[in-house]
């Protein structure tokens, strides 16, 4: 008998942007751990994480933000909607966008999690959820970012010349 399919799962981030004199820059966030400590092009991704049962989506966005940048947006803060998009796993990710002219400090004060390292080898070690976060430029970082991302890089630029 077939499995029952696998229920997609929700996550809600922040596409935070700002304004230099060679054009606007989002924040990406690179993921911790040994898996990706040599992985770069295609592995960035915007802040974010899973909603919570009953969570509201933009609240999930701000404290995901918080917790994998360590920078508070406040919930006052004009947040313009960017939609969702599907990654490859199934999960749904929904965003928005909010201009922030900070300076990102690396490491950032990431949240952790546990996994035996080396494999099999009974030793349990704590990574950070983001060991970097930097700001590109629009072009950098759609080659950073994850594929399925890239469309919020894209809707974000095509609002800022609407003006939104």
């Amino acid at each position: 008998m077939p499995s029952p399919p696998k229920r997609s799962r929700v996550s809600a981030g922040l596409l935070m942007y700002r304004f230099r004199p060679d054009g606007p820059e989002v924040l990406l966030a690179h993921p911790g751990g040994p898996f990706f400590e040599q992985r770069d092009w295609g592995y960035w991704s915007i802040p974010k994480g899973e909603v919570h049962e009953g969570e509201d989506l933009l609240a999930t966005a701000l404290r995901e933000f918080y917790e994998e940048t360590g920078i508070a947006v406040p919930p006052t803060a004009e947040f313009v909607p960017l939609g969702h998009i599907q990654q490859k796993g199934g999960k749904i990710v929904h965003a928005w966008a909010v201009l922030g002219e900070i300076e990102p400090k690396n490491p950032p004060p990431s949240s952790t999690f546990t996994l035996e390292w080396p494999p099999d080898s009974g030793h349990m070690q704590e990574f950070p959820e983001v060991d970097r976060i930097e700001f590109f430029p629009f072009e950098l970082a759609r080659r950073k970012i994850k594929i399925t991302q890239v469309p919020l890089i894209n809707r974000l630029e095509e609002g800022l010349k609407k003006s939104w």
